[in-house]
């Protein structure tokens, strides 16, 4: 097996962890918030979505690569329109429960998403810059 052709995935492993880590803190420190309770999902259950959309699109550009590299870019534009689109369908009952912490819940729910997509941008570039 050749790891470093699937070096990606363990850089997204240690990035979503210190998401992760990062998004258990702020909740912490907010545990006697009422804002930051009765979420509709938990913290884990949001980073573990983003995390496997992650895995998976970056196991997808990998076989991109493989077999042409000029679609690596078009395909991770794809996947990411993809992984937008099942994204809202998840954020869809957050937008339509009766929570009044919705505003916090949707703005906990896009953070995470624009991380991860960060993530995803800075992986893909690396993989795109290492022509070989």
């Amino acid at each position: 097996m050749n790891f470093k052709k699937y070096r990606p995935i363990l850089e997204i492993l240690l990035l979503s962890m210190v998401v992760y880590l990062l998004h258990k803190v702020v909740f912490f420190l907010n545990d006697n918030n009422p804002k930051f309770q009765n979420f509709h999902f938990p913290i884990e259950v949001v980073d573990g979505f983003f995390f496997v959309c992650s895995v998976i699109i970056l196991f997808i550009l990998i076989k991109v690569k493989e077999k042409n590299i000029d679609n690596v870019g078009y395909t991770f534009l794809l996947v990411t329109f993809i992984k937008m689109g099942i994204s809202y369908a998840v954020l869809s009952p957050i937008l339509h429960s009766g929570n009044p912490n919705v505003k916090i819940e949707k703005l906990n729910f896009f953070v995470i998403f624009a991380l991860f997509l960060t993530i995803e941008t800075i992986v893909t570039a690396r993989i795109l810059n290492n022509k070989q």
